[in-house]
């Protein structure tokens, strides 16, 4: 397993075309034998990582069975959103589970935010170099 590994911005996002490059991670969720790769933005200026509704859903996870509650600020204010813990697997990092906020926002993006994203790893972002680097604790 690796402790520090590098990866560049990203322009094109599955089926999406970003104006700029940005600092999107591939990742793949796992939740109870279900698996979906996704791409999530590492975002220093948000507080939790949010997960769009429809990706908990891929997952297997049920809304009524999420009892514990999360309030979103911004764009997300106005939507409910629940706490799930995911195991992710980026790179060559050994597996992490990761609590999201698990918005019923429909078109919500993937957000790694500082909890607990930025508390699991250490980023350096180069961006006159369109790369960011992880680093394990």
């Amino acid at each position: 397993m690796a402790d520090s590994q590098r990866f560049p911005f990203l322009q094109n996002i599955g089926e999406r075309f970003l104006f700029d490059p940005m600092p999107y991670l591939s990742l793949t969720l796992e939740r109870e034998g279900q698996r979906k790769q996704v791409f999530g933005l590492l975002d220093t200026g948000s507080t939790v990582c949010v997960l769009p509704y429809r990706v908990g859903l891929d997952l297997g996870a049920v809304w009524a069975e999420q009892t514990i509650p999360l309030k979103l600020k911004g764009n997300l204010a106005n939507f409910e959103s629940r706490a799930l813990l995911i195991t992710a697997h980026s790179g060559e990092f050994a597996p992490v589970n990761l609590a999201f906020a698990w918005t019923s926002a429909e078109n919500a993006p993937l957000i790694l935010g500082q909890t607990n994203f930025f508390m699991t790893f250490d980023v350096c972002f180069y961006r006159s170099q369109n790369e960011f680097e992880i680093k394990t604790r």
